[in-house]
């Protein structure tokens, strides 16, 4: 940690760069899911979900700008976590339908955690009196939680497919 935290602005700051450094390493980590996905609405929502990702992270860039601070020099590891536990899964030998449900367990940990994530710095945002900033970050979170459904009602199909 490079500056000390004094208030809650330099906080709000540090998670923004926290979930920068999220959506660039979920940015790289789409596409291998999406890859190893059988099922072809679990390929695609991938597919979608990374153009989305693409989005929140220029979204991040637009408050850094308008704050005045670089998001980079932060990395997450709780992220970082979250993706190695989603590789070493994809190096599984396991039926499709399987290998499925187990993306999507993945998937599912990754949207919790930004949920979390941007929950979080929508409320020090409202706090701040950031409120173009909260509506914009609010963006992101309603994109997030929108993609845990998706991904709820493709784990039915997909769950009852590999308990067969």
């Amino acid at each position: 940690m490079a500056n000390k935290m004094k208030n809650l602005e330099d906080l709000f700051k540090h998670e923004l760069q926290d979930l920068y450094s999220a959506e660039t390493q979920i940015i790289e980590a789409l596409p291998k899911m999406a890859e190893k996905a059988s099922n072809s609405e679990l390929k695609n929502g991938f597919k979608t979900h990374l153009e989305e990702t693409k989005k929140q992270k220029q979204r991040l860039e637009e408050v850094s700008t308008e704050l005045g601070f670089d998001l980079k020099g932060t990395t997450c590891k709780a992220m970082q976590g979250l993706i190695r536990e989603g590789e070493d899964i994809m190096k599984e030998d396991a039926d499709k339908e399987v290998m499925d449900a187990a993306l999507i367990a993945a998937a599912q940990r990754i949207e919790h955690y930004e949920i979390a994530g941007y929950g979080t710095v929508c409320t020090y945002a409202e706090k701040l009196g950031f409120t173009d900033i909260k509506n914009k970050l609010g963006e992101t979170l309603e994109e997030e939680k929108k993609t845990d459904e998706k991904l709820n009602k493709v784990a039915k199909t997909v769950n009852e497919k590999a308990e067969a």
